[in-house]
Protein backbone atom coordinates (compact mmCIF):
# COMPACT_ATOMS: atom_id res chain seq x y z
CA UNK A 1 0.00 0.00 0.00
CA UNK A 2 2.85 2.36 -1.05
CA UNK A 3 4.45 2.28 2.70
CA UNK A 4 8.05 1.00 3.61
CA UNK A 5 8.05 -1.90 6.02
CA UNK A 6 11.40 -3.01 7.84
CA UNK A 7 12.57 -6.49 8.12
CA UNK A 8 14.37 -7.84 10.75
CA UNK A 9 15.95 -10.92 11.40
CA UNK A 10 14.16 -13.56 13.20
CA UNK A 11 15.89 -13.76 16.74
CA UNK A 12 15.73 -14.00 20.70
CA UNK A 13 16.59 -10.42 20.86
CA UNK A 14 13.75 -9.19 18.15
CA UNK A 15 11.17 -11.17 20.23
CA UNK A 16 10.45 -8.19 22.73
CA UNK A 17 8.09 -5.03 23.32
CA UNK A 18 5.23 -7.15 21.48
CA UNK A 19 1.67 -8.52 21.93
CA UNK A 20 1.30 -10.94 19.12
CA UNK A 21 3.34 -12.74 16.88
CA UNK A 22 2.61 -14.29 13.77
CA UNK A 23 4.67 -17.65 13.20
CA UNK A 24 4.39 -19.16 9.34
CA UNK A 25 7.88 -20.19 8.89
CA UNK A 26 7.83 -24.02 9.58
CA UNK A 27 7.76 -26.34 12.32
CA UNK A 28 10.99 -26.09 13.66
CA UNK A 29 11.40 -22.17 13.63
CA UNK A 30 7.78 -22.42 16.00
CA UNK A 31 9.65 -25.09 17.65
CA UNK A 32 12.51 -22.85 19.08
CA UNK A 33 10.95 -19.39 19.08
CA UNK A 34 7.15 -19.58 20.28
CA UNK A 35 7.90 -20.77 23.39
CA UNK A 36 10.49 -18.03 23.95
CA UNK A 37 8.34 -15.78 23.04
CA UNK A 38 5.15 -16.64 24.95
CA UNK A 39 7.49 -16.60 28.09
CA UNK A 40 7.62 -12.91 27.70
CA UNK A 41 4.26 -12.48 27.40
CA UNK A 42 3.78 -12.49 23.37
CA UNK A 43 0.77 -14.07 22.72
CA UNK A 44 1.95 -16.56 19.44
CA UNK A 45 -0.54 -18.03 16.63
CA UNK A 46 1.32 -20.47 15.08
CA UNK A 47 -0.01 -21.66 11.67
CA UNK A 48 2.29 -24.52 11.55
CA UNK A 49 1.31 -28.01 12.77
CA UNK A 50 4.03 -28.39 15.61
CA UNK A 51 1.05 -27.23 18.44
CA UNK A 52 -2.07 -28.13 16.52
CA UNK A 53 -2.44 -31.35 18.39
CA UNK A 54 -0.65 -31.03 21.63
CA UNK A 55 -2.37 -31.22 24.95
CA UNK A 56 -3.43 -27.70 26.66
CA UNK A 57 -3.08 -25.88 23.20
CA UNK A 58 -6.43 -24.21 21.52
CA UNK A 59 -6.27 -25.26 17.40
CA UNK A 60 -8.74 -22.79 16.35
CA UNK A 61 -11.62 -21.59 14.02
CA UNK A 62 -12.83 -18.22 15.42
CA UNK A 63 -16.48 -18.73 13.77
CA UNK A 64 -16.53 -22.65 15.37
CA UNK A 65 -14.69 -22.66 18.81
CA UNK A 66 -13.91 -19.48 19.91
CA UNK A 67 -14.35 -20.13 23.44
CA UNK A 68 -11.51 -22.48 23.13
CA UNK A 69 -8.97 -19.62 23.23
CA UNK A 70 -9.59 -19.12 27.55
CA UNK A 71 -7.00 -20.75 28.23
CA UNK A 72 -4.15 -20.03 25.76
CA UNK A 73 -0.89 -19.69 27.83
CA UNK A 74 0.44 -17.25 24.80
CA UNK A 75 0.18 -19.97 22.09
CA UNK A 76 -2.28 -20.48 19.79
CA UNK A 77 -2.46 -23.06 16.99
CA UNK A 78 -4.21 -22.49 13.38
CA UNK A 79 -5.49 -25.19 11.81
CA UNK A 80 -4.31 -27.13 8.43
CA UNK A 81 -5.96 -24.92 5.34
CA UNK A 82 -7.77 -27.74 4.51
CA UNK A 83 -9.02 -28.85 8.11
CA UNK A 84 -10.04 -25.12 8.47
CA UNK A 85 -12.75 -24.33 5.60
CA UNK A 86 -14.39 -27.59 6.58
CA UNK A 87 -15.03 -26.78 9.89
CA UNK A 88 -16.94 -23.66 8.86
CA UNK A 89 -19.13 -25.58 6.96
CA UNK A 90 -19.69 -28.74 9.32
CA UNK A 91 -20.35 -26.67 12.40
CA UNK A 92 -24.09 -25.39 12.15
CA UNK A 93 -24.31 -28.17 10.50
CA UNK A 94 -23.10 -30.19 13.43
CA UNK A 95 -24.95 -27.74 16.10
CA UNK A 96 -28.52 -28.79 13.57
CA UNK A 97 -28.41 -32.57 12.86
CA UNK A 98 -25.56 -34.03 14.65
CA UNK A 99 -22.74 -35.59 12.72
CA UNK A 100 -21.59 -39.10 13.02
CA UNK A 101 -18.75 -39.69 10.02
CA UNK A 102 -17.23 -37.39 7.55
CA UNK A 103 -15.89 -38.73 4.25
CA UNK A 104 -13.65 -36.50 2.11
CA UNK A 105 -11.49 -36.25 -0.81
CA UNK A 106 -9.79 -33.25 -1.04
CA UNK A 107 -8.63 -31.15 -4.52
CA UNK A 108 -5.57 -29.29 -3.45
CA UNK A 109 -3.70 -26.84 -5.20
CA UNK A 110 -0.45 -26.91 -5.61
CA UNK A 111 -0.16 -22.83 -3.58
CA UNK A 112 -0.18 -24.99 -0.57
CA UNK A 113 3.13 -26.67 -1.12
CA UNK A 114 4.45 -23.33 -1.37
CA UNK A 115 5.88 -21.18 -4.43
CA UNK A 116 8.55 -23.91 -5.41
CA UNK A 117 5.70 -25.51 -6.58
CA UNK A 118 3.70 -22.50 -8.30
CA UNK A 119 6.68 -22.60 -10.39
CA UNK A 120 7.06 -26.04 -10.84
CA UNK A 121 3.23 -26.46 -12.79
CA UNK A 122 3.82 -23.56 -14.56
CA UNK A 123 7.48 -25.11 -15.86
CA UNK A 124 5.61 -28.52 -16.65
CA UNK A 125 3.21 -26.63 -18.27
CA UNK A 126 5.36 -25.64 -20.57
CA UNK A 127 6.97 -28.07 -21.30
CA UNK A 128 6.04 -31.85 -19.83
CA UNK A 129 9.37 -33.19 -19.72
CA UNK A 130 10.39 -30.36 -16.67
CA UNK A 131 12.14 -32.09 -13.65
CA UNK A 132 9.61 -32.88 -10.77
CA UNK A 133 11.43 -31.94 -8.15
CA UNK A 134 8.55 -31.01 -5.59
CA UNK A 135 6.05 -33.28 -6.24
CA UNK A 136 6.62 -36.98 -6.40
CA UNK A 137 5.10 -37.22 -9.90
CA UNK A 138 4.43 -34.89 -12.88
CA UNK A 139 1.60 -32.00 -11.84
CA UNK A 140 1.06 -30.60 -14.96
CA UNK A 141 -2.19 -32.17 -16.49
CA UNK A 142 -2.23 -34.78 -13.69
CA UNK A 143 -3.83 -35.44 -10.14
CA UNK A 144 -1.76 -37.14 -7.75
CA UNK A 145 -3.20 -38.91 -5.00
CA UNK A 146 -0.79 -37.44 -2.15
CA UNK A 147 -0.63 -34.55 0.08
CA UNK A 148 2.49 -34.69 2.64
CA UNK A 149 4.02 -38.13 3.45
CA UNK A 150 2.59 -41.18 3.98
CA UNK A 151 2.60 -42.72 7.38
CA UNK A 152 2.45 -46.09 8.35
CA UNK A 153 -1.50 -46.74 8.36
CA UNK A 154 -1.42 -46.16 4.90
CA UNK A 155 -2.67 -42.66 5.16
CA UNK A 156 -0.88 -39.68 4.60
CA UNK A 157 -0.33 -36.94 7.48
CA UNK A 158 -2.19 -34.36 5.43
CA UNK A 159 -5.45 -37.29 5.58
CA UNK A 160 -4.90 -37.97 8.69
CA UNK A 161 -4.56 -33.90 10.34
CA UNK A 162 -8.12 -33.78 8.57
CA UNK A 163 -9.49 -36.70 11.51
CA UNK A 164 -7.56 -35.55 14.43
CA UNK A 165 -8.13 -31.66 14.23
CA UNK A 166 -11.91 -31.97 13.54
CA UNK A 167 -11.86 -33.94 16.96
CA UNK A 168 -9.82 -31.57 18.46
CA UNK A 169 -11.88 -28.72 17.46
CA UNK A 170 -15.54 -30.01 16.95
CA UNK A 171 -16.08 -33.55 18.73
CA UNK A 172 -13.54 -36.20 19.31
CA UNK A 173 -16.60 -38.89 18.55
CA UNK A 174 -16.59 -37.45 14.60
CA UNK A 175 -14.31 -40.03 12.28
CA UNK A 176 -13.09 -38.18 9.46
CA UNK A 177 -11.51 -40.48 6.43
CA UNK A 178 -9.88 -38.37 3.49
CA UNK A 179 -7.70 -38.87 0.56
CA UNK A 180 -6.30 -35.77 -0.25
CA UNK A 181 -5.12 -35.40 -4.28
CA UNK A 182 -2.94 -32.59 -5.09
CA UNK A 183 -4.49 -31.18 -8.67
CA UNK A 184 -2.71 -28.76 -11.02
CA UNK A 185 -4.49 -25.74 -10.06
CA UNK A 186 -2.57 -23.07 -8.81
CA UNK A 187 -4.86 -21.82 -6.02
CA UNK A 188 -7.80 -22.59 -3.98
CA UNK A 189 -8.53 -26.10 -2.34
CA UNK A 190 -11.64 -28.01 -2.98
CA UNK A 191 -13.27 -30.59 -1.35
CA UNK A 192 -16.50 -33.06 -2.14
CA UNK A 193 -17.72 -33.92 1.44
CA UNK A 194 -20.02 -36.71 2.85
CA UNK A 195 -21.35 -36.39 6.06
CA UNK A 196 -23.10 -38.99 7.70
CA UNK A 197 -25.76 -37.33 9.81
CA UNK A 198 -27.82 -37.99 12.83
CA UNK A 199 -30.94 -36.90 12.32
CA UNK A 200 -32.76 -36.29 8.73
CA UNK A 201 -32.20 -33.04 6.78
CA UNK A 202 -33.32 -31.95 3.24
CA UNK A 203 -31.51 -29.99 1.13
CA UNK A 204 -33.36 -26.72 1.15
CA UNK A 205 -33.22 -27.35 4.93
CA UNK A 206 -29.28 -27.36 4.61
CA UNK A 207 -28.87 -24.47 1.97
CA UNK A 208 -31.06 -22.50 4.07
CA UNK A 209 -28.83 -23.11 7.38
CA UNK A 210 -25.69 -22.32 5.24
CA UNK A 211 -27.03 -19.25 3.86
CA UNK A 212 -27.68 -17.92 7.45
CA UNK A 213 -23.92 -18.18 8.18
CA UNK A 214 -21.48 -15.25 8.14
CA UNK A 215 -18.47 -16.63 6.11
CA UNK A 216 -20.24 -19.08 3.98
CA UNK A 217 -21.46 -18.31 0.46
CA UNK A 218 -23.81 -20.67 -1.59
CA UNK A 219 -23.76 -21.07 -4.89
CA UNK A 220 -25.79 -24.13 -6.00
CA UNK A 221 -28.53 -23.74 -8.49
CA UNK A 222 -28.25 -27.03 -10.34
CA UNK A 223 -30.62 -25.66 -13.26
CA UNK A 224 -28.31 -22.89 -13.84
CA UNK A 225 -25.46 -25.18 -13.44
CA UNK A 226 -24.00 -22.91 -11.10
CA UNK A 227 -21.91 -24.34 -8.34
CA UNK A 228 -18.31 -23.08 -6.84
CA UNK A 229 -15.05 -23.50 -8.43
CA UNK A 230 -11.75 -22.24 -7.41
CA UNK A 231 -10.68 -20.67 -10.50
CA UNK A 232 -14.00 -18.34 -10.15
CA UNK A 233 -14.27 -18.25 -6.28
CA UNK A 234 -10.60 -19.02 -4.78
CA UNK A 235 -8.87 -16.22 -5.17
CA UNK A 236 -7.73 -13.55 -2.49
CA UNK A 237 -11.38 -14.18 -1.03
CA UNK A 238 -12.34 -14.34 2.48
CA UNK A 239 -15.78 -16.65 2.46
CA UNK A 240 -16.37 -20.06 2.08
CA UNK A 241 -18.39 -21.17 -0.99
CA UNK A 242 -20.88 -24.25 -1.01
CA UNK A 243 -22.53 -25.65 -3.62
CA UNK A 244 -23.39 -29.30 -4.85
CA UNK A 245 -25.83 -29.50 -1.53
CA UNK A 246 -27.39 -33.48 -1.81
CA UNK A 247 -29.16 -35.09 1.09
CA UNK A 248 -30.00 -38.92 0.69
CA UNK A 249 -30.47 -42.30 2.62
CA UNK A 250 -28.10 -44.88 1.89
CA UNK A 251 -28.91 -48.14 4.21
CA UNK A 252 -31.85 -46.48 6.00
CA UNK A 253 -28.76 -43.91 7.25
CA UNK A 254 -29.24 -40.19 6.68
CA UNK A 255 -26.14 -38.59 4.71
CA UNK A 256 -25.57 -34.80 3.58
CA UNK A 257 -22.93 -34.08 1.07
CA UNK A 258 -21.08 -30.76 -0.64
CA UNK A 259 -18.69 -29.67 -2.11
CA UNK A 260 -16.43 -26.85 -0.45
CA UNK A 261 -14.06 -24.14 -2.22
CA UNK A 262 -11.60 -21.68 -0.45
CA UNK A 263 -8.52 -19.66 -1.10
CA UNK A 264 -6.11 -21.69 0.85
CA UNK A 265 -3.60 -18.84 1.19
CA UNK A 266 -4.88 -15.48 1.47
CA UNK A 267 -8.64 -17.08 2.71
CA UNK A 268 -10.03 -19.01 5.12
CA UNK A 269 -7.20 -21.77 4.50
CA UNK A 270 -4.10 -20.05 6.20
CA UNK A 271 -3.61 -16.09 6.36
CA UNK A 272 -7.06 -15.05 7.01
CA UNK A 273 -8.12 -17.73 9.97
CA UNK A 274 -4.89 -16.61 11.85
CA UNK A 275 -5.61 -12.90 11.48
CA UNK A 276 -9.04 -13.42 12.38
CA UNK A 277 -7.36 -15.14 16.05
CA UNK A 278 -5.36 -11.93 15.97
CA UNK A 279 -8.49 -9.38 15.81
CA UNK A 280 -10.42 -11.72 18.47
CA UNK A 281 -7.72 -11.81 20.92
CA UNK A 282 -7.06 -8.12 20.37
CA UNK A 283 -10.80 -7.26 21.04
CA UNK A 284 -10.40 -9.58 24.48
CA UNK A 285 -8.09 -7.47 25.13
CA UNK A 286 -9.51 -4.14 25.06
CA UNK A 287 -12.60 -5.57 26.42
Amino acid sequence: NGQRIDVEVLSQETLTDLDFALFSAGSSISKEYCPIAAERGIVCIDNTSYFRMEEGIPLVVPEVNKDALVNHNNIIANPNCSTAQMMVVLKPILDAVGIKRVVVSTYQSVSGAGLSAIKELEDQSQSISAESNVFSKTIAGNVIPQCDKFLDNGFTKEEMKLDWETKKILDEKIHVTSTCVRVPVINGHSESVFIKVRNEASRSRIIKLLESKEGIKVIDDPSKEAFPTALDNANKTSDVYVGRIRSSKINNEDWISCWIVADNVFGKGAALNAVQILELMKKTDEN
